[in-house]
């Protein structure tokens, strides 16, 4: 059965696997617009999201039960294939059959499967920007994916700024695209 949210989520695995694929073997000590994060803890971090897809989604762990299994450094030896490891097992998690209508134990509450795999759209389509800037490839994203990160966060732009987990967000030019104004909203400048 055809779902376009899992086709959303599938292509942003997809297009964070590219750029995965393309780090340099002296690209991983390498800066990002994250600025507490080289390439290598960039792609940890999102290694790490993956992991919980599994344990939250499928098996029904809470985060007190998962613990800090997640902590850390996740790539070990071969980032490249713990990252495809990872995305493979998020993928099929989320695309087990009534995934995404189970709720989700998440740190600020049950939340709606559905929910949480848009969220996991949304942290791969910006950090794919976050990482080929970081390696100096393309950085210019997909249209839908774009559209579909955009409608994501903005509901709740403003929140994440003053979590202090994003940097404050920035005002976009007027004339800007939807990837400006995305990346704006999320405090990095295109």
């Amino acid at each position: 059965m055809d779902n376009p949210l899992l086709d959303r989520h599938g292509e942003a695995l997809d297009l964070f696997t590219d750029r995965v694929h393309a780090v340099g073997a002296d690209q991983w000590g390498a800066t990002t617009p994250c600025t507490e994060w080289s390439v290598r803890d960039l792609v940890n971090h999102l290694t790490s999201e993956q992991l919980w897809v599994p344990a939250l989604v499928s098996e029904g762990r809470t985060m007190a039960e998962v613990g800090d299994a997640f902590d850390g450094d996740v790539l070990g030896d071969d980032p490249v294939a713990a990252w495809d490891r990872a995305a493979a097992a998020a993928r099929a998690a989320f695309g087990e059959r009534g995934a995404l209508d189970r709720p989700v134990p998440l740190s600020y509450g049950a939340t709606a499967a559905d929910a949480y795999c848009s969220q996991m759209v949304l942290d791969a389509v910006v950090h794919t920007w976050d990482l080929s800037r970081g390696i100096g490839v393309n950085e210019r994203l997909p249209g839908p994916l774009v559209d579909f990160a955009l409608e994501e966060v903005e509901p709740y732009a403003v929140s994440l700024s003053q979590s202090g987990l994003f940097d404050t967000a920035l005002d976009p030019p007027p004339d800007a695209d939807t990837q400006t104004r995305l990346l704006a909203m999320l405090g990095r400048e295109a």
